[in-house]
């Protein structure tokens, strides 16, 4: 009897397991294999929407897109019996378009060909139209070749500009992987504005379904979906503003930036030397590469954002505004004969003589740096250093560029944590004159002196996608009111720092040069050499960062002219230009 129930038990559970099998291969499953026969019949095509067009200010098109032509032939011609067939081909394109060897043609077709595609198969990604436009019928004729529109990304304006608009690349796995619709597309923003904005530039794909019979053969389209057409931006850059920089720039390195000082628009950013972004567009030559990477005025590095530069006394404005606020009195006066110093060594100001007794105003306005150790020596290296950061130094700036840098702004806890090693006296004095560990970007710098000029942080921004609004800082009118004197000073007395090289602008401006030392000056050097003397690359950066007009701050001038010596000298030059340029151009409607 026993054994009777376990038979019928297990006949049972057969029977089930039989019927739930069943159930799932005739209802559960009828959605799965009927959407499988759909992707036997059904091809999905994608079209791919022309990139979008970068524009500046006036519209004028700063990365755009050339018509032309691929060249597409039939699959499966590289097995023997249709062999002929690809070497005609193949000979045909070499024939007209003699600069597409033979040997990569094949070379191509084979890595792309294989028994289950039944596309064309792309073997001429681009060929301008205006080459190819003679040439069209023949090729179109053939039934084994298949002609398709394409674009490529060109810069018309060259050089100018290059690292802000960046370029676009080949997209590799490690894109594809990342940003799927670069498969199609087969370009991607690599850097610059092209990479920051790759998103709304590449815009969405469209498609369409195609029933096809079983020789892949179209039958009909059953939905369509155009790809989006609103993918261009315009940014405020003034491509005719930024050539002329470009053009008194010639033959220095460095970073120029034309900043609303109210906004953070960008008018103009140069990093210099430029390089020609379209080179990259189809594959930089390795030849190429190795010119701009051992070049030692780093063309291919923006240094806008990625140029970390010693601030010199660019910074002393910030330090100056830093003693105000950490309870220094607006009277503090020293009297600077030359040097101080501090255990067994000296620290020299760079007045060999010394600038006799100095207060806020005159220390901004001669870049007295014996005023600078004193008074960092009553605050501290740390009090400074908060300061600095809530006045924008050692923070990103938020620009819309790739991987801008923070700079370093020291402090004890800083170099503890990255040296782990105690903070010397001797460093605070160094970093209150922008040398020692201190590194600036001259957006920085820029954003920096905006803040001197409207009292505010603005965020600078070449596309109104990336603003925002000014960040306020609290700060004591009075104090900031002798600092914007000193600024005024350095430009317009006398005895300031820049007086002698902005004479021709214009414009009424305020500002601050700074010379940074790329080299330790030794302490067996009695007097300092002058910067003619040293090996070019051992010479000092030159930084003049200015706003304008002084009553009534609209733009924001900042200059580095690196190994340019004295900030005043080398780009005192420059910003008078650019201002009278400003004013030339309307941009300006008040000199004062």
């Amino acid at each position: 009897m026993k054994r009777l129930h376990f038979i019928l038990i297990f006949i049972t559970i057969i029977l089930l397991t039989l019927l739930s099998r069943i159930y799932f291969l005739s209802i559960k499953s009828n959605s799965y294999y009927e959407e499988l026969s759909k992707r036997n019949y059904i091809k999905r095509v994608y079209k791919v929407p022309h990139r979008g067009i970068i524009k500046d200010r006036n519209n004028e098109a700063l990365a755009m897109n050339k018509l032309g032509f691929s060249i597409n032939v039939k699959p499966h011609l590289r097995y023997k019996k249709n062999k002929h067939i690809l070497d005609k081909l193949i000979n045909l394109i070499n024939k007209h378009f003699p600069e597409y060897k033979k040997e990569i043609l094949h070379k191509k077709y084979k890595k792309l060909d294989s028994s289950y595609k039944h596309d064309f198969v792309k073997i001429v990604d681009y060929i301008p139209y205006d080459d190819f436009f003679e040439k069209y019928t023949l090729f179109n004729s053939l039934d084994t070749i298949k002609i398709e529109s394409e674009v490529k990304r060109v810069y018309p304006h060259g050089k100018n500009a290059s690292h802000i608009i960046g370029y676009v690349g080949r997209s590799s796995k490690k894109d594809i992987k990342n940003n799927p619709f670069s498969k199609h597309s087969g370009i991607i923003g690599k850097n610059g504005l092209e990479k920051f904005y790759n998103d709304k530039l590449q815009g969405e794909l469209g498609f369409k379904d195609i029933k096809v019979n079983a020789l892949n053969k179209e039958i009909e389209i059953l939905n369509e979906e155009k790809a989006s057409t609103d993918n261009n931006i315009k940014i405020s850059i003034d491509i005719k503003l930024q050539k002329y920089v470009q053009e008194i720039f010639k033959n220095k390195s460095g970073a120029v930036i034309i900043m609303d000082a109210n906004t953070g628009e960008l008018l103009t950013a140069g990093s210099y030397p430029e390089f020609n972004n379209n080179i990259f567009v189809d594959g930089i030559s390795i030849k190429d590469w190795d010119i701009m990477r051992t070049d030692f005025n780093h063309p291919f590095t923006n240094k806008l954002v990625n140029g970390l530069y010693p601030p010199g006394s660019v910074i002393k404005m910030g330090v100056a505004l830093s003693f105000l606020e950490n309870d220094v009195k607006t009277n503090f006066k020293v009297y600077d004969s030359g040097s101080i110093q501090l255990g067994k060594r000296k620290f020299r100001c760079w007045k060999h003589a010394g600038h006799g007794e100095v207060g806020f105003r005159k220390a901004i306005r001669e870049s007295c740096d014996d005023f600078f150790y004193k008074g960092s020596l009553k605050v501290g290296i740390n009090k400074i250093s908060k300061s600095l950061s809530k006045f924008g130094i050692g923070v990103k700036t938020g620009v819309d560029q790739i991987n801008e840098y923070f700079g370093t702004n020291p402090n004890k806890l800083w170099k503890q944590k990255k040296y782990k090693q105690p903070w010397y006296i001797g460093e605070t004095v160094i970093t209150s004159i922008g040398q020692g560990q201190m590194l600036v970007t001259p957006m920085q710098i820029a954003r920096h002196t905006a803040f001197f000029a409207t009292g505010k942080l603005p965020k600078p921004h070449f596309s109104k996608e990336n603003y925002e609004e000014p960040k306020k800082i609290e700060f004591n009118k009075k104090h900031m009111k002798i600092i914007r004197q000193g600024m005024y000073d350095v430009i317009n007395h006398q005895k300031g720092t820049a007086s002698k090289y902005v004479k021709k602008s214009k414009v009424l401006i305020a500002g601050k040069t700074g010379t940074a030392q790329v080299i330790a000056i030794p302490q067996s050097e009695k007097k300092r050499m002058k910067e003619s003397e040293l090996e070019y690359y051992h010479r000092s950066h030159a930084w003049l960062t200015t706003y304008g007009p002084y009553k009534n701050p609209k733009y924001v001038v900042t200059v580095i002219v690196e190994h340019g010596g004295h900030g005043g000298s080398a780009a005192g030059g420059v910003v008078s230009k650019i201002y009278n340029k400003l004013l030339e151009l309307g941009y300006i409607k008040n000199k004062k």
